[in-house]
């Protein structure tokens, strides 16, 4: 149970779409506000003003605000370094936005910048509290369906890859590092093995200098086969979760937690009736009859996204351990950099 030790001022880097989400998150939890903000852009600015947020005309003139306890960067991709070690030397804690940098390189220069300083520096992976994602997590963990051999996760839209910094490979664009930096966490989250084996390739259907899309496949050490999947043309999407094992099959269809679990229940029942299609008979494929499986409820997991804010608010307290591991988002950005070497070879690449 989170206690109340002190009260937090955040000031917030980049008060665009993202950043506004957490002004909107950080108003309902108690023990942070927010003080003000800063932006390059003026109309971000005002909006500022609109809002009750006091814009400061600078970063500088933000990072030397004695009031300010915690920094929010949520910029584009490129600049988060600069400004996170910036801030960590400015005596603030920090909160980044992810992808934390544009490289694992980058990310080990502040995590350095954060030992240095003895500051909290924590990424925003929020997606740890998906509901969907718990939910297929307790479906692993608790093995409802025996061994797992296979995991389908995806991510179908069909607006092409957004039209801002996102679609420009210089500020950290592309659906990897925008999509794939959460479902990979998520794939790293859940199985605890090492991967051995990374192939992906890239779709490019609306935009040529970045990938709109991509598929990854994962091989854990168990033999386990994981699918990641991002794509932004598809007009009928596959289910968000497909997860398959020995003795059952889970779907999860999409982010409103539709979906369901079937399990055999009798393995001696094994005769098939066989199904009679345009060019001849399948015993094979012939769907099981109703006496030998169970179809049943996915056992939802709930959650709450302000956790991440009171764990980092424990963490700088002393009453607790970060959730979001720096050494877990190091090991997800290099995931992602032997992404991009299948893709430019078209091969399989090793990983851990």
């Amino acid at each position: 149970m989170f206690t109340m030790q002190k009260e937090f001022n955040l000031a917030i880097v980049g008060l665009g779409g993202m950043g506004n989400w957490h002004r909107e998150l950080i108003e309902t939890i108690d023990g942070l506000t927010v003080c003000g903000s800063y932006d390059i852009k003026e109309e971000r600015q005002q909006f500022a003003r609109d809002h009750g947020i006091t814009p400061y005309d600078s970063l500088d003139a933000l990072l030397a605000d004695p009031d300010v306890d915690i920094v929010l960067c949520s910029t584009p991709n490129d600049v988060h370094k600069e400004i996170t070690i910036r801030a960590l030397r400015a005596g603030k804690h920090v909160v980044c936005e992810k992808p934390v940098a544009m490289s694992s390189q980058e990310h080990l220069e502040m995590m350095k910048a954060a030992e240095e300083t003895g500051k909290v520096f924590v990424v925003h992976q929020n997606r740890r509290w998906d509901e969907d994602y718990l939910t297929v997590k307790k479906i692993y963990e608790e093995h409802l369906l025996g061994d797992v051999f296979k995991i389908e996760s995806r991510v179908h839209g069909s607006r092409g890859i957004p039209g801002d910094w996102r679609q420009e490979k210089e500020h950290g664009g592309g659906m990897v590092l925008d999509w794939g930096v959460h479902i990979l966490d998520q794939a790293l989250q859940m199985i605890p093995e090492k991967v051995q084996r990374v192939y992906a390739s890239f779709t490019n259907v609306t935009n040529e200098i970045c990938e709109d899309g991509f598929t990854v496949e994962l091989t854990f050490e168990s033999g386990l086969v994981y699918i990641t999947e991002v794509g932004t043309s598809n007009f009928i999407n596959l289910p968000r979760w497909y997860m398959l094992g020995q003795n059952g099959t889970a779907v999860v269809k999409d982010w409103d937690l539709s979906g369901e679990i079937v399990r055999v229940t009798d393995w001696s029942k094994n005769d098939a009736v066989p199904i009679r299609t345009a060019a001849g008979l399948t015993k094979t494929m012939a769907p099981r009859t109703e006496d030998t499986i169970r179809t049943e409820p996915l056992p939802v997991v709930h959650s709450d996204i302000r956790d991440f804010y009171r764990n980092v608010m424990d963490t700088i307290n002393g009453t607790a351990q970060i959730i979001v591991k720096n050494e877990e988002v190091n090991r997800n950005m290099r995931l992602m950099e032997a992404i991009f070497r299948s893709a430019e070879t078209h091969q399989s690449v090793s990983f851990e």
